[in-house]
This record gives C-alpha cells, sequence and structure tokens, in this order.
C-alpha cells in the first residue's frame, strides 16, 4: 500500500529538500535494528532537525492514519525500530545536540539523537559520568536508551535509564507536545508519566529532549578481574560478595566461549585454560574501597578462583574490560552469525538456568557463549550458528527461545534491557495474564488511539504469534510487510 499522494511533498515542505528518503537502495538501510532476522523496507524515511519538525511529521502520519517508528542509531536487539512496510520511519539521527549542561543541578539536557557516551565525555572534565552504559554505548543514542530502558555493566549499583531520566518533551502520536518532568530528581504533579514513557519502546510517543541525572566521577576505582574453572564457580563468587554486604559498581561473567571470542578479537590476555572469568568493579572513597578490594580477593578465593588481577588505573581497567565490552562484536570471530536474547533470573538461581542452558545446547547442536550482568542477573546467551547451513536458521531461534523460557520459569523476565520489540512479543502471555496484558492495551490506547506508534511492538497480536487468547487483536493498520523472520 503506497502513502498517500502528495504526503511525500509535504514531508520534504516540512523538512527540506534530502531529509524525506525514498529511494529503494537508501531505505534499505533503515530495514532492520541489530536483529537482523526480522525486516521490512518501509514506505519513506523522515529525518527531523528539531522538536518542531518532529511535531509536523507525526501530526501528519495522525491525519493520514500512517504508522510510524522511531529510530535512533539502529542498535537495538529486539526488533524495536523494526520498520512497518506501509509507513514511515522517523529517524532522530540529526537531533543530536546537547543543549544545556547544568552542573550546579547536575543535569544535562539533550535531545534523543546524542550518543550514550558522549554525555559523560561532555561532562568528564567536570569530575561527572552518565552512569548508564551499555555496551554499544559509543554509538546507541539517548532516545534509544529511553524507549528500552537500558541499562549496562554499572547498572547494578547505579541503576538503569529511568533512574537517570528527570525530565522528557514527548511528541505524542497526534502530534501534541508533553512536558514531563524537568531537572527536579522527583515530581509530585499526579502519576509517573515520565517513569511510563521510559521503557514503552516508542509506543506511546517520540522523545525530543531529555533532561539527565549525571553523578559524580568516585573518589577510587578498581576493577578486579578473577579466573575460574567454572561458570558455576563464579557465580558462586557473586552470591559470596552479595552475602557479605558488598555492594560492587559492576559484576559481569564471561564463560570459555566468549573468553575465546574475545582473545580471537582483542587478545586482552585473559588467564589461561579459565573455564569463566569474573570482572567485579568497585568505586567510592577510598577507604571503603581499599577495605572491599581486600573482601573481593578472599571471597573469589574462597570459591575457587586461581588468579586474580587488580587494575586501579585507566589503562590497567580498559584493559580487563576490554572483551566484555566487545563480547558481542567479537563472536564473529568464533562464528559466522550469533543470535544474542536477554532474559533475567534471580541470582541464586543462576548455576541452574546455565545448566539448563547447557543442556539446551547439547540438544539442539548448537554451541552458546555466555556473558552475563552477574549482579542483577541478566543473561546475554549468545547462540552460535551458520546461516549458510540449513536449518540452522531455525534451530537457533527454537534454542533461543526455549532459553528464553527457562528464564521464565526459573522466577525471572523476558528481558532485562533489551526490550520486548518484535522479538518475544509472541512470548509476553508467558509471563503476564490476560488482565496484565489488556492493562498494558489500555495504557498504549490511551496515548494513541489509533495505534500508529510503532505497531506491532511489545503487545501479541494474532498476525505475529497466531491466534493469541483473550482480548488482543491485531491493530487494523497491522501490514508489517515482514520480508524475512527467524
Amino acid at each position: 500500500m503506497a502513502l498517500p499522494a502528495g504526503f511525500v511533498d509535504e514531508l520534504v515542505r516540512v523538512l527540506g529538500a534530502g531529509f524525506a528518503i525514498t529511494e529503494p537502495e537508501q531505505l534499505a538501510t533503515y530495514d532492520c535494528d541489530g536483529l537482523t532476522g526480522w525486516r521490512a523496507t518501509p514506505a519513506c524515511v523522515a529525518l527531523p532537525g528539531s522538536a518542531a519538525e518532529v511535531q509536523a511529521v507525526v501530526a501528519l502520519c495522525a491525519r493520514e492514519r500512517i504508522p510510524f517508528v522511531a529510530r535512533g542509531a539502529g542498535t537495538g536487539l529486539s526488533g524495536g525500530a523494526l520498520p512497518v512496510a506501509d509507513g514511515i520511519v522517523i529517524s532522530l539521527a540529526r537531533m543530536s545536540r546537547i543543549l544545556e549542561i547544568d552542573l550546579e543541578s547536575e543535569r544535562v539536557v539533550v535531545e534523543p539523537g546524542v550518543a550514550n557516551l558522549d554525555v559523560t565525555r561532555a561532562v568528564a572534565d567536570d569530575g561527572y559520568f552518565y552512569a548508564p552504559d551499555p555496551s554499544s554505548q559509543q554509538v546507541c543514542t539517548i532516545g534509544g536508551n529511553v524507549a528500552e530502558n537500558s541499562g549496562g555493566a554499572h547498572c547494578l549499583k547505579h541503576g538503569f535509564t529511568v533512574n537517570h531520566v528527570t525530565g522528557a518533551k514527548v511528541v505524542l502520536p497526534d502530534g501534541e507536545l508533553l512536558e514531563l518532568g524537568g531537572k527536579a530528581l522527583d515530581s509530585d504533579d499526579g502519576p509517573d508519566l515520565l517513569g511510563v514513557i521510559v521503557g514503552s519502546e516508542g509506543t506511546l510517543g517520540i522523545a525530543v529532549e531529555v533532561t539527565l541525572r549525571i553523578v559524580r566521577r568516585p573518589e577510587t576505582i578498581v576493577t578486579q578481574l578473577a579466573a575460574f574453572r567454572s561458570v558455576d564457580a563464579a557465580g558462586e563468587a557473586v552470591s559470596r560478595i552479595v552475602a557479605a554486604g558488598i555492594v560492587p559498581a559492576a559484576m559481569e561473567i564471561m564463560d570459555s566461549v566468549t573468553i575465546e571470542a574475545a582473545e580471537a578479537a582483542y587478545a586482552p590476555g585473559y588467564p589461561e585454560r579459565a573455564g569463566s572469568v569474573l570482572l567485579v568493579e568497585l568505586d567510592g572513597v577510598d577507604a571503603q574501597v581499599a577495605v572491599d578490594t581486600v573482601a573481593v580477593d578472599g571471597l573469589c578465593r574462597a570459591a575457587g578462583a586461581f588468579e586474580i588481577r587488580t587494575a586501579d588505573d585507566p589503562d590497567e581497567r580498559a584493559r580487563l574490560w576490554l572483551g566484555r565490552k566487545g563480547a558481542f562484536a567479537a563472536m564473529g570471530r568464533v562464528s559466522p552469525d550469533y543470535y544474542v536474547q536477554d532474559g533475567v533470573v534471580p541470582r541464586t538461581r543462576l548455576p541452574a538456568l546455565l545448566r539448563r542452558i547447557d543442556e539446551l545446547s547439547a540438544e539442539h547442536g548448537l554451541r552458546v557463549g555466555n556473558v552475563f550482568h552477574a549482579g542483577d542477573g541478566n543473561l546475554h546467551p549468545l547462540v552460535l550458528y551458520d546461516s549458510a547451513q540449513e536449518g540452522q536458521v531455525e534451530r537457533a531461534k527454537r534454542l533461543a527461545d526455549e532459553i528464553l523460557a527457562a528464564c521464565v520459569d526459573a522466577g525471572g523476565s523476558l528481558t532485562g534491557e533489551h526490550g520486548i520489540g518484535v522479538d518475544k512479543a509472541c512470548a509476553m502471555p508467558s509471563m503476564f495474564s490476560e488482565r496484565d496484558l489488556e492493562a498494558f492495551e489500555r495504557v498504549r490506547r490511551a496515548f494513541d488511539p489509533h495505534g500508529l506508534a510503532n505497531p506491532g511492538k511489545v503487545i501479541p497480536t494474532p498476525r505475529l504469534c497466531g491466534e493469541v487468547p483473550g482480548p488482543y487483536r491485531a491493530h487494523p493498520l497491522e501490514r508489517l510487510g515482514l520480508a524475512e523472520r527467524f
């Protein structure tokens, strides 16, 4: 179904020449996000340069009942930025300005296209940093982080995006500009609509300005790497550290498959014959960090660590973190393709869940690399496969789905930070009741009665999932036009 006659011309009048893309070879750039197994080519891509232009574009879509999908850097891993075939993509790449740095209030105001790491770079010389740090922080944008409620290695101590967003200006699906919060940490103005927007995956509107909380750089940072013969032993160390009342800034585990990939890609020099490595980062005042460093060393050795390395300067810390930060990209060194999942389990269930992943890996005949935020039980299993081998794509998807189901069965959740998107929408009834999903849908319709904002995501629909029981029905505009899927 083509766009209405004259619609693109109106976009050009709003945005200017060159900022409404319709050429097929250019549209192909936007046909998926980081989850490449789902693809759809949009009818058009709009590149607004201001909040007013976003409003104008969304208002045109509302008038013509055209579905739209907001897009940041396209680094998402759940198909959250998958286009609608007869809709448009609203790319926020041009809106990449830091609007204000207010050190007195410890706030930074940014447009949605600002890269995550650029916020820290802007305030680092003044002794501050922006805490949420996804592995893709060099390129992922604040707008995308807000949509997915992104976390990162240091969310254990410092919290997720929702804990660091104090205000936002949001363009609603009818083109209205809604201003929520501000520089104050909390607002007493009625319900927490800002908390509803953060993590809504672009289904309620488009954030066009975000106020972020920055925090002071700690007096001391120490990073320790402990090597173990098994993942179970590393998990035991994590349990001992938490039980001792220590709250590290980060605790990350990599298994032998991930270590192999990291060594092939970056040669960080992790201990040989390690079945797993545990990265523990401590920050705070000198005296407390010194005490905790000694304690963590002892707790790791008691759990079976055969080697421990400690870094307290930036270069040494960067070397220890090198393999972990680049783990996803490193998988290309050991496998032609991989499919990353994102589930959460209680910390105490980590060993059992990892053993279950090993069992599923053997059953399906595919290797799985495990790298995860051990402190909060957020797993990122990477299913390794070769798309050139017949049937492996389907096996990889089945294996990933079974891992996700095992997380839910263990008392965990479907996602820790990558979002539901299109990838896990069909799994939502495994975790939420019909009444839960109906409540989600009612909230969504309150913001977007015509279902134009990022349709087909988060809420399960029969078109994607077969006949979903209960009151959930495909939106009338459900024309996702998926050209390829797992």
